[in-house]
């Protein structure tokens, strides 16, 4: 039996949630979705490629604290591994479903080959024009249902990602997340201003920088997430990932003096406000 797809995510009973997890690595993926349930665990489980998001898409709907989005990540758009076929196909399922991610620009020597700026900024492009479309650029989407949210990579490149979100219209259309926010403080001040929204996971929490950034973040457009799994086609476990959700909550609140409990609350709350209409 498939969960409904108009129902309120997360669902009630939700008490941790993961903004940014990685399913499609996990080789025991409906298995780690089902126990997340058990555990009042809500995911929003990115991808690196389409392919990814079809093969998942079953166990979101069998799940109702599933939801998956189609990504397209930088570093496989850098290295060849998603070529135009696949732009194509993450650009056409962004243009009918609600949910993009992992998405972005990442221009760093340590992660991406010399010379692949152009191809990720084309297929970032062309994956916001289809987002843009679909929330309805100059108001003509249906208020009756979500606009798209986006979960953003960026290193090194947050002017270019806001560039790109911002031309193609889904700054006022859509709901961008930064995922694990790295750029500067001026960057950041624009992306608060533009009404992004931000992820936050215990290796951000890890540097000076990030933890500046996650006190300076508004509390209504702060998320939770984990970036989990460390590597692909190895099971994994939702305990590993409450752990991590758990750990960072606690950094959380004592980097902006709040109360754990009270906290993770809120941001749950957030989470279904990024989700609905």
């Amino acid at each position: 039996m498939t969960a409904p797809r108009d129902t309120a995510f997360p669902p009630e009973g939700t008490r941790l949630f993961d903004a940014h997890c990685h399913l499609d690595f996990m080789s025991n993926a409906d298995e780690v979705a089902r126990d997340a349930g058990a555990m009042g665990l809500a995911i929003l489980a990115t991808t690196v490629d389409p392919r990814g998001y079809q093969r998942l898409r079953p166990i979101a709907d069998a799940c109702e604290n599933v939801r998956v989005a189609v990504g397209l990540h930088p570093w496989w758009v850098a290295d060849g591994r998603c070529g135009e076929k696949d732009v194509s196909l993450a650009a056409s399922i962004a243009e009918a479903e609600p949910l993009v991610g992992e998405v972005g620009i990442d221009l760093s020597p340590r992660h991406v080959p010399e010379g692949s700026r152009h191809a990720q900024e084309e297929a970032l492009g062309r994956i916001c024009q289809s987002c843009a479309r679909r929330s309805g650029r100059g108001g003509a989407r249906d208020t009756q249902a979500p606009p798209t949210v986006l979960s953003i990579h960026s290193v090194r490149a947050a002017t270019q990602a806001l560039d790109i979100l911002e031309e193609t219209g889904c700054l006022t259309t859509c709901r961008p997340v930064f995922h694990w926010f790295s750029g500067t403080g001026d960057e950041l001040a624009r992306a608060v201003r533009a009404s992004c929204w931000f992820s936050v996971n215990e290796m951000m929490l890890s540097t000076r920088r990030g933890r500046e950034y996650a006190r300076q973040v508004p509390e209504e457009r702060l998320l939770t997430e984990t970036d989990l799994p460390p590597a692909q086609g190895e099971p994994f476990s939702a305990e590993r990932i409450a752990a991590s959700l758990e750990r960072t909550l606690g950094l959380l609140a004592e980097i902006r003096g709040d109360d754990v409990e009270s906290l993770a609350d809120r941001i749950v709350g957030n989470a279904r406000r990024l989700f609905s209409a």
